[in-house]
């Protein structure tokens, strides 16, 4: 009998193999045996799982974006204030085991795929609705909603620019100015909006 918990660790393998795979192959190369052989299992496996190459890289995407998740949600745990709350949620799109080579390629090929796949549009399409969201409810604390509503636009492309920049480099991944990118922006619009007021 298999042993209890082996179908999640296989499952778990086989997502780590194809973000390993996509790294080093690109998406449109990998094939779905050369994932099972990088994760140790058998072909038929890997489509027992998950049926198909579209439907392992949405699977991939639901785990990236679980513990994209889990990072925003520890980070959040510890804010205060709105303002840290901001912060806690782009060091989060950041965090350590993300902006990673592997899986920023990852990331790439998931936004290549989501033009043509409806399971990973739907996928990108929560992510960045969410993350909008949070970053508007927390802006509103130094500007109204039609204002908080355009920069939480404003940094949410800066977050994705820096990682599509960073996919078609060659640099070594450098996450503390990343975000000190993004924060600088946001700092910019916040005291932008608070001088405006000043003058008002």
């Amino acid at each position: 009998m298999p042993k209890v918990g082996m179908e999640a660790e296989r499952r778990r393998s086989l997502i780590d193999a194809t973000v390993d795979a996509i790294h080093e192959r690109g998406y449109s190369d990998v094939t779905m045996a050369q994932i099972a052989k990088r994760a140790g299992v058998s072909g038929g496996l890997v489509h027992h799982y998950f049926g198909s190459k579209d439907q392992l890289l949405a699977a991939t995407m639901r785990h990236l974006l679980t513990e994209l998740g889990r990072a925003i949600r520890d980070g959040l745990a510890k804010a205060e204030t709105p303002r840290e709350r901001i912060s806690a949620i782009i060091a989060g799109n950041f965090a350590v085991d993300q902006f990673q080579p592997a899986v920023i390629a990852a990331w790439l090929a998931f936004y290549v795929q989501s033009r043509t796949t409806d399971s990973n549009s739907r996928l990108l399409k929560i992510y960045a609705a969410r993350l909008a969201s949070n970053l508007t409810f927390n802006l509103r604390a130094f500007m109204p909603q039609t204002e908080a509503r355009r920069i939480a636009e404003g940094t949410a492309s800066m977050i994705d620019g820096v990682w599509i920049r960073q996919a078609l480099s060659d640099a070594k991944t450098d996450r503390d100015a990343a975000i000190a990118m993004v924060e600088d922006y946001v700092e910019t619009q916040i005291a932008a909006h608070a001088a405006r007021g000043a003058n008002a």
